[in-house]
């Protein structure tokens, strides 16, 4: 269900399950090895990976006569989310990427892809300016006044001020996390690995906390903040992890989570104006253009949700770091 890469499963003829994929344009073979280099460091931790296998030849990925580059994994057995089913559910995701986030505090690993600018709030929301001023039809109206609503709207986000860089998952989104098929709840795995990268933990647990705390998913233009859901995830989370993380970035999670919806309705309105990048559902929606409206429009009401409940959840945040 994933909006960039193209995901097959693969059954071989003596039963094994493997994970074929063929790679957005954006990624570079370079991110393999350091995909490579992270899951044999969680592996040797104890964390459940997908893992990258290589060819015959030693390579980690091929290219086909059209330019695709192809790469295959190994499968886990599990299930996964578009939207959190209960509240341990969310409690179980934040639990595990506490772990996920210890174990990669201790890799010394340096990153050969690198992604630049994938959380520079300010040039999302300069393109997202500059594309809605072009105005380039009338159909266009309703975009620009949904791209004036969000400028207004990242107006009043708190500020994040310095933080430290982690290495982190970067797309933590509920259906990158991978759930054991039978009961009891538990999350097993953390998948789509492509991007890793150093950034801070305002905007990894801020594009967790925005997928994992709307019960109602990014495909509707009226969303909700689930504060029960943010208690399980952010208790869950900061009972790992909170020896890891400094006063600061704790403080700023629910700044981060606000700054993430602001910016992911950006860059959605930014795609519903230029049609070329977010993945679509042609079955639900006529156009990808109206696709990204409605994730732009729902990503805006998730933002403003979150600045009306700011207080209950700080509340929520640093009571959890007292128990």
């Amino acid at each position: 269900s994933g909006l960039i890469q193209h995901t097959y499963l693969v059954r071989l003829a003596d039963g094994r399950r493997l994970v074929l994929q063929r790679m957005h344009p954006l990624f570079t073979p370079e991110v393999l090895i350091d995909i490579e280099a992270v899951t044999a460091h969680l592996e040797a931790q104890g964390l459940p990976t997908p893992r990258p296998l290589r060819t015959p030849a030693g390579a980690l990925c091929v290219t086909d006569a059209d330019g695709h580059i192809w790469r295959v994994l190994t499968f886990l057995d599990g299930t996964t989310y578009d939207r959190v089913p209960s509240s341990k559910h969310a409690a179980e995701a934040g639990r595990l990427v506490a772990t996920f986030h210890r174990a990669l505090a201790t890799l010394d690993h340096e990153l050969r892809f690198v992604r630049v600018g994938v959380h520079d709030t300010a040039a999302h929301l300069a393109r997202l300016a500059d594309a809605a001023g072009q105005k380039r039809t009338s159909a266009d109206q309703r975009l620009t006044t949904l791209a004036e609503d969000i400028l207004s709207e990242a107006e009043r986000l708190p500020p994040l001020g310095p933080l430290p860089q982690r290495l982190t998952h970067g797309d933590l989104k509920l259906s990158n996390v991978l759930f054991a098929c039978a009961p009891p709840v538990r999350a097993i795995a953390l998948i789509d690995l492509d991007t890793l990268g150093r950034q801070t933990l305002a905007y990894e647990l801020g594009d967790a906390l925005r997928s994992w705390c709307n019960p109602l998913g990014e495909d509707v233009e009226a969303t909700r903040f689930d504060l029960d859901l943010f208690t399980a995830a952010t208790t869950g989370y900061l009972a790992g992890a909170r020896e890891l993380l400094t006063v600061e970035e704790i403080a700023s999670i629910v700044p981060g989570l606000a700054t993430v919806c602001v910016e992911l309705a950006a860059r959605f309105c930014v795609d519903a104006f230029e049609d070329r990048y977010f993945g679509w559902d042609p079955a639900r929606f006529p156009s990808r253009r109206e696709h990204n409206r409605v994730r732009a429009t729902g990503q805006l009401s998730l933002a403003c949700a979150v600045g009306a409940a700011r207080t209950a959840a700080e509340a929520i945040v640093f009571g959890a770091t007292r128990t």
